[in-house]
């Protein structure tokens, strides 16, 4: 035997091996898991920011529809206020010309049995006052109406003046001619049309006064109402 053999190193067991190589293995598995946690980390951060930008996004998108439904139902409301303003426009005309019509019947029948009554009263009786038939009325169915009124206006004259005799004469003048109240009804007839026009000569007022035979101006001045409705009835 060899003394050198007990010189020689002998070989270290397993678990007399120095820790480092374990150690330095589980520090790069350390160091991984680190980088994994950090990238895990660094993505969940970055689809956080993410998604608070894209919900954002949404709140603006939101705001602004809520904006533009507003919008909309302000101008829904004002197209159905300017409908209900047409159509309320329209039954007003629908109705004026409706209420036109039937006053143009009506005079029309008024006119027709003032014309029979007349002819009537001439064949059977002499009348009063004598009126050349040949000449044309220039307004039908008034010149009776108009005597009976100024007959009306002089026996109110008489009694007031004390005039006996002429208020008795005038008196059996209407009794034996009874006014048809004709003059009235065209008077009132008359100024329910410049009410319905607020008293406005437009368009339609003064075609409807020519279509009459109503002077609408004196010259070139424009009559009120009221001058118009006195200088005609």
């Amino acid at each position: 035997m060899d003394y050198t053999d007990f010189l020689k190193k002998s070989e270290p067991t397993e678990a007399e091996k120095p820790a480092s190589d374990t150690e330095a293995a589980a520090e790069i598995v350390a160091d991984e898991n680190i980088d994994v946690q950090k990238a895990v980390v660094e993505e969940l951060a970055a689809e956080k920011v993410a998604m608070e930008l894209k919900i954002e996004d949404l709140v603006k998108k939101i705001a602004e529809l809520e904006a533009e439904k507003t919008s909309l139902v302000e101008a829904n409301k004002k197209l159905e206020e300017e409908k209900l303003i047409i159509k309320n426009a329209a039954n007003d005309t629908i109705k004026k010309e409706a209420e036109n019509v039937k006053l143009k019947e009506e005079n029309a029948a008024l006119v027709s049995a003032l014309a029979a009554n007349t002819e009537s009263n001439t064949s059977s009786q002499i009348a009063l006052l004598d009126r050349n038939l040949e000449l044309p009325d220039r307004f039908i169915g008034e010149t009776r109406e108009h005597v009976i009124n100024a007959v009306k206006v002089a026996l109110e004259e008489a009694r007031e003046n004390g005039r006996i005799r002429r208020a008795q004469l005038l008196e059996g003048v209407l009794v034996a001619n009874e006014s048809t109240g004709e003059i009235e009804k065209k008077r009132a007839s008359l100024e329910k049309f410049f009410a319905d026009h607020q008293n406005i000569f437009d368009g339609e007022v003064i075609a409807k006064l020519k279509e009459y035979g109503i002077a609408h101006k004196d010259g070139e001045t424009y009559l009120l109402p009221s001058e118009v409705i006195k200088r005609t009835y």
